[in-house]
């Protein structure tokens, strides 16, 4: 069965990319040597792999990326850090503060 991964690099301006790979070896090598020049993090480099989560259907692993890609910084760290129960509680719908 075939492995799909999705990751998330800090680049050298402290941005988070998140990405998804058969290969994450080959994957991280690419940004690091800045192989793809289109990419984000080809002006970023250094990055530092900080995240990997395993799939085994690629179609989920897509759409675990794309959720991630919508998230917020803190919800990010949250993640990268294994902080579950911040992540949980960063995901609670917030109550509105505007007045009527």
């Amino acid at each position: 069965m075939k492995s799909y991964y999705i990751y998330i690099l800090q680049c050298s301006d402290g941005s988070y990319y998140t990405g998804v790979t058969n290969d994450v070896e080959r994957r991280f090598y690419e940004h690091q040597e800045g192989i793809i020049k289109g990419c984000y993090t080809h002006e970023k480099r250094p990055v530092n792999l900080m995240y990997i989560e395993e799939f085994g259907d690629v179609v989920e692993a897509i759409s675990r990326e794309k959720q991630i890609k919508g998230w917020s910084r803190r919800k990010k760290e949250s993640l990268i850090n294994g902080d579950f129960e911040r992540l949980i509680e960063l995901s609670k719908k917030r109550p509105s503060t505007g007045s009527m």
